[in-house]
C-alpha cells in the first residue's frame, strides 16, 4: 500500500464531517429524550390534575411516546444525513392504511377518549342510551358496559355511545316519578286529590322538595285521570314508583273512590 496517494485531508475532512454528525446525533437524541421525558411527565401531572380515568392515562401516555419517539428517530436520522421524506412517506402511508383497517375500531377508541375526557356519564350512573336503560359498570377505550335493569350485561360501543343521545337520570341527583291514575266520573275530584297526596307525603321515600303533585290531566272516555308527580332520589326510584303505585290502589279503595275498567255492553236482537 503506497501511503504517498493517500490523500490525509480529505479523510481528516471526512472524518470530522462524520464525527460531528454523530457527536450532534447523539446530543439531539440525548436532550432529545430528556425532553420527551419531561413533556409526558407534564401531561401525566396534567390529566391526573382533571382527573382522566387511569386506563386512558396509560394509554395517552404509551401513544403520545411512541409518536414522540418516532418524531426524535426522523431528526437523529435527518442529522446524520439519512433521507427522512421517503421514511415519512412511508409511515403516512402505513398509518393511512392501518387507519382504513381499523376505522370502526378507532371510531369507537375517540369516542372512549371523549367520554373519559368530558365525562358526561360516570360509573355508577343510571343512564338510558341507545334504546338501553342501566347503570354504568365499567367505561373502556373502546366499549361502555352497563349492568340493566334485569341484572343483564349491555355492552355498547363508544362510537355510538357518543355520538348519541344519553339521558343520565343520576346527575342531578333527583328524579320525577311520572305515575297516571283514572277514577270513575262520579268520583269527587277534590277528595281524590286529597287522598292521593296523603299518600305522597307519607310515603318516606318521597321527596317533599320539589313538592310532589297532583292534576287532572285528561277527561278521558270512561276516566277522569290525573297526572301524579312525586320526586325521589335516583337510587329510591322503582321504590317510589311500586310503592306508591300499590298505596294509591289501597287509598282509593279505603275511601271509595271507584277506578272505572273496561266495560263491555251486549245487545242481543230480537228475530
Amino acid at each position: 500500500m503506497n501511503l504517498e496517494n493517500i490523500d490525509v485531508e480529505k479523510w481528516i475532512t471526512l472524518g470530522l464531517d462524520y464525527g460531528l454528525k454523530i457527536l450532534s446525533a447523539i446530543i439531539i437524541w440525548v436532550v432529545g429524550s430528556w425532553i420527551v421525558k419531561k413533556l409526558l411527565k407534564a401531561t401525566k401531572s396534567l390529566m391526573l390534575k382533571r382527573s382522566y380515568d387511569e386506563s386512558l392515562q396509560k394509554f395517552l401516555l404509551n401513544l403520545l411516546g411512541w409518536v414522540f419517539k418516532i418524531i426524535l428517530i426522523v431528526v437523529v436520522l435527518g442529522t446524520l444525513g439519512v433521507e427522512t421524506t421517503s421514511f415519512a412517506a412511508i409511515i403516512a402511508a402505513a398509518g393511512l392504511a392501518i387507519g382504513l383497517a381499523l376505522q370502526g375500531s378507532l371510531g369507537n377508541f375517540a369516542g372512549g377518549v371523549l367520554l373519559m375526557i368530558f365525562k358526561p356519564i360516570k360509573i355508577g350512573d343510571l343512564i338510558e342510551a341507545q334504546g338501553e336503560v342501566g347503570v354504568v359498570k365499567e367505561i373502556e377505550i373502546f366499549t361502555t358496559k352497563l349492568t340493566g335493569l334485569s341484572n343483564r350485561e349491555i355492552i355498547i360501543p363508544n362510537g355510538a355511545l357518543s355520538n348519541g343521545n344519553i339521558i343520565n337520570f343520576s346527575t342531578e341527583g333527583t328524579r320525577r316519578v311520572d305515575l297516571v291514575f283514572g277514577v270513575g266520573y262520579e268520583s269527587d275530584i277534590k277528595k281524590t286529590k286529597e287522598v292521593i297526596l296523603n299518600v305522597l307525603t307519607s310515603h318516606p321515600k318521597v321527596l317533599q322538595t320539589p313538592a310532589p303533585s297532583v292534576n287532572v290531566m285528561e277527561l278521558a272516555d270512561s276516566s277522569i285521570n290525573f297526572a301524579v308527580r312525586p320526586w325521589s332520589t335516583a337510587d329510591d326510584y322503582w321504590d317510589v314508583y311500586f310503592g306508591i303505585t300499590e298505596n294509591v290502589k289501597e287509598a282509593l279503595d279505603a275511601a271509595g273512590i271507584e277506578i272505572p275498567y273496561p266495560h263491555q255492553v251486549e245487545i242481543q236482537k230480537q228475530s
